[in-house]
């Protein structure tokens, strides 16, 4: 007896099924009316099959009512389509189904939002209606790659001496930096559980209590903006700790994960081989001016601000005798664009809220520009050596003040090689940025600040906290990188409560502060806790790589919008007074704007 519903799938039947029976549910994705012949391309979650009604069929009348996108199921023939029929985009392309039965399962009304086809629809109708979004090519077959991202992640990482626990959701405020989402307690009025920002120190008490190497596919709540590359509200990310390790045994475990399942889902784009290059954080901003280095881009920066210290080019050398710095960014093969490329990217530095852009052109009979002709011959040869400058090239220039100039130099290098097409393409570049600073200066209130992560291990431990100025002191911090995109931020972990004291205490913390924030931590530490450290690379930045996706939203199945909202399911939404009374909270709205 057939199965009521299908004997295959939409993306199963071949040329040698020719002249069985056979019954196939799914979407009418088009129908086409032929004169005589209606056809429909019938969809499931596997692929496309094609199905013919002939006038006579007593199929025909119905097939011929039914709208796109109804669900129906379709008994008949296989049958070989003729030569010049033959559709070489399709697996099923070879054969169509002869229809004498249809079944209509749910009959579809006007559709909001086309399925067939590549029409672009505003987000707020997509997300509206995300149930038909998903049904789309493009987007299903993201949300596909997603899974088997995620599939491939947890084999690699089992198949590393990886375990995977999960650790718990409703749990207490943390201060990872973003704010958190609370749930209140019924049972505890006026108290609240944190949805948690990341598995941080759970992971790190897994560690405590002896299990040594854990992941997770966490879910991860912070209540921030969205970004293009950040989903409000959760994502998800790869979570893993280790114990015993230093931070190149991190490197070493994650890399073949990482590596392989790039490799895996590249459709023949380029990956980094491991080991992955490390840069360290002060060459990364000198050389890419940024933390975050895209090294599909071949140009680096240098730093010219000694061939402009008391030179003739009044402007630079009164940058350099305030304190301000200099940076030169190469433009290979610059030297013949015409004199318009140079306005452009003046213009263009100007809407950055940089003064201009100045450069020197290093034409086959000496340099030239305004810059030049106002600066001694051996500081211009400085800036060609310093820059790796041969005759033909350009060089363009960022200077001002120290903490604003690095990340200037970075917007120009990308601009450059964007305009002279110099950025290498079908490629995943990977690499580690090392060795970042453990402190940094408040500059409103001038005092010293965590830079990053404040449970991460200083370098030089106890004895470099006590000893060393603050902000020269590195920490065993590390981000991973792959084409100007952050996947993740990781560090060896302090593992001791005396460093971490003494840490806290550099950053204005007393010890009485320490205990009451992060006594938990502490006192698991004060029962023997192995060195340990890890990391936790992003999954949908890693799918939006993969999937090639300019927003992030384009590989979660049920995103928010940009303001935080779920427009299918309403939420945010208001609750009931009762509701309210049962949690103890009352709700206190912010007073109404006067009109202008």
């Amino acid at each position: 007896m057939m199965h009521a519903y299908r004997t295959h799938n939409c993306a199963d039947l071949r040329a040698p099924d020719a002249g069985k029976t056979v019954r196939l549910s799914g979407w009418v994705h088009s129908k086409r009316d032929h004169g005589g012949l209606l056809f429909i391309d019938l969809r499931d979650h596997f692929g496309i099959t094609q199905c013919v009604f002939l006038t006579d069929s007593p199929a025909f009348a119905v097939a011929d009512t039914v709208r796109v996108e109804s669900v129906v199921t379709l008994t008949g023939t296989v049958v070989p389509r003729a030569p010049g029929t033959i559709n070489p985009k399709l697996p099923t392309g070879e054969i169509e189904l002869r229809v004498n039965e249809i079944t209509i399962q749910s009959a579809a009304d006007v559709l909001p939002l086309q399925v067939a086809g590549n029409e672009a629809y505003p987000d707020e109708l997509r997300l509206r209606y995300r149930y038909i979004d998903l049904r789309r090519d493009r987007v299903h077959r993201n949300i596909l790659l997603r899974s088997q991202v995620i599939a491939s992640l947890r084999r690699r990482m089992s198949d590393q001496g990886f375990t995977e626990f999960q650790t718990p959701i409703l749990t207490a405020s943390s201060p990872e930096g973003a704010r958190d989402f609370l749930v209140p307690a019924r049972l505890h009025p006026g108290k609240f559980y944190a949805l948690p920002q990341a598995p941080q120190q759970f992971k790190q008490l897994a560690m405590v209590a002896g299990f040594d190497r854990y992941f997770q596919i966490a879910p991860c709540f912070r209540d921030e903006a969205s970004r293009a590359d950040r989903s409000p509200g959760e994502f998800y990310q790869l979570d893993f700790e280790m114990s015993f390790v230093t931070q190149e045994d991190v490197f070493a475990a994650i890399e073949p994960v990482i590596a392989g399942v790039f490799e895996e889902f590249s459709n023949g784009r380029a990956v980094t081989k491991p080991p992955f290059e490390r840069i360290a954080y002060d060459r990364a901003l000198l050389e890419f001016g940024s933390d975050k280095p895209d090294l599909r881009n071949p140009l680096r920066i240098a730093d010219v601000t000694q061939p402009f210290a008391g030179s003739g080019f009044g402007l630079f050398a009164g940058i350099v005798a305030k304190g301000g710095i200099v940076r030169a960014v190469p433009a290979p093969g610059a030297a013949s664009q015409p004199r318009s490329f140079y306005d452009k990217l003046n213009a263009w530095a100007r809407e950055q809220g940089a003064g201009g852009l100045g450069y020197i052109i290093f034409d086959t009979d000496g340099a030239k520009g305004p810059i030049a002709r106002n600066l001694e011959p051996d500081r211009i040869e400085a800036i060609r050596i310093a820059a790796g400058l041969n005759p033909g090239d350009a060089v363009f220039f960022a200077a001002g003040a120290r903490d604003i100039t690095p990340k200037m130099g970075g917007l120009v290098r990308t601009k450059l090689a964007e305009e002279l097409d110099l950025i290498e393409k079908n490629a995943f570049r990977f690499c580690w940025i090392v060795d970042f600073p453990m402190y940094e200066l408040n500059e409103e209130t001038g005092r010293v600040d965590f830079s990053h992560n404040p449970f991460s291990m200083p370098q030089g431990g106890l004895e470099a906290l006590n000893t060393l100025d603050p902000l020269t002191i590195k920490a065993f911090q590390y981000d991973i990188v792959c084409n100007g995109i952050e996947l993740s931020s990781g560090a060896i972990r302090n593992h001791r409560p005396d460093i971490m004291i003494r840490a806290f205490e550099i950053a204005g913390y007393t010890a009485a502060d320490v205990e009451a924030r992060f006594g938990g931590m502490l006192n698991a530490f004060r029962y023997g806790a192995p060195p340990h450290g890890g990391s936790a690379p992003g999954i949908d930045r890693i799918v939006m790589l993969l999937a090639d996706e300019p927003n992030i939203r384009e590989v979660i199945l049920f995103p928010l919008n940009q303001q935080g909202e779920d427009l299918m399911m309403q939420a945010p939404a208001e609750v009931s007074p009762a509701r309210l009374r049962e949690l103890h909270l009352r709700v206190e709205l912010p007073p109404m704007e006067k009109p202008g």
